[in-house]
């Protein structure tokens, strides 16, 4: 029973991962470049998926690539572990706190980046900033209804960092997202409603119209601003 409660925890929080990822705006995985031949069997896919989901968190938190590695290893083969309750308390703690100043760090660059950026990006012809600091550029104005706060709409977008990364695709994936307006992020509640149904628009988001000190990792780091570039097909009422 117990074996089975950790197992199932185990599980639950890879699926807690992936569902995280996909709502958190990671895009999808894309086809496989690898060789999947020797994961056979139902335990072999889900060890993989598992580790695969644990990988990509640990790499985005610094961890080092060895030492993950052989502590599953011991764990896998039954070793005792080499370090003592009283030292594994203390690198865990040690980390957390250097993650957290690293965040710190990052965030307080990210935000000056930011504010920098939309300085000058401000003055460009054809960009406008709203008095709560979203800053757009119109496309084309589209036909339709604008949309409300409390309507539900019909998008499709591409989302990017500063930096020219991608971390979201409606296009990639296939299909237009839809959703109620006031239910995501500010500036999106914002600046869609200067849209017309069958608009385009470019969105420059600050992060405090974004995903804040938070950020929404491990695509988003904290206090990103982000570059959103929104096609409005629909407006429901």
């Amino acid at each position: 029973m117990r074996y089975v409660t950790k197992m199932t925890a185990c599980v639950l929080l890879t699926l807690v991962l992936a569902a995280q990822a996909r709502a958190e705006g990671e895009a999808e995985t894309p086809a496989p470049a690898g060789d999947a031949s020797g994961l056979k069997t139902m335990d072999q896919r889900a060890g993989y998926a598992i580790g695969y989901n644990y990988g990509k968190r640990f790499k985005g938190d610094g961890l080092e690539w060895e030492g993950v590695m052989k502590g599953m290893k011991d764990a896998f083969e039954g070793k005792p572990s080499v370090l003592t309750d009283k030292d594994i308390q203390e690198a865990l703690t040690a980390f957390q706190q250097a993650f957290q100043q690293r965040m710190l760090e990052k965030a307080q660059k990210s935000k000056e980046a930011g504010a920098q950026f939309l300085v000058e990006n401000g003055k460009k012809e054809g960009i406008k900033t709203t008095e709560s600091g979203l800053q757009y550029q119109i496309e084309k104005a589209g036909e339709g209804d604008a949309p409300k706060a409390t309507d539900t709409v019909k998008v499709h977008y591409k989302g990017t960092l500063l930096s020219g990364d991608e971390f979201d695709s409606s296009y990639k994936r296939g299909e237009p997202a839809e959703f109620k307006l006031n239910q995501v992020i500010p500036g999106w509640t914002e600046g869609l409603q200067l849209l017309k149904a069958g608009g385009k628009g470019r969105f420059w988001i600050p992060a405090n119209l974004g995903y804040g000190e938070r950020g929404s990792p491990p695509a988003i780091g904290p206090n990103e601003t982000l570059v959103f570039d929104v096609e409005l097909l629909e407006v429901k009422p």
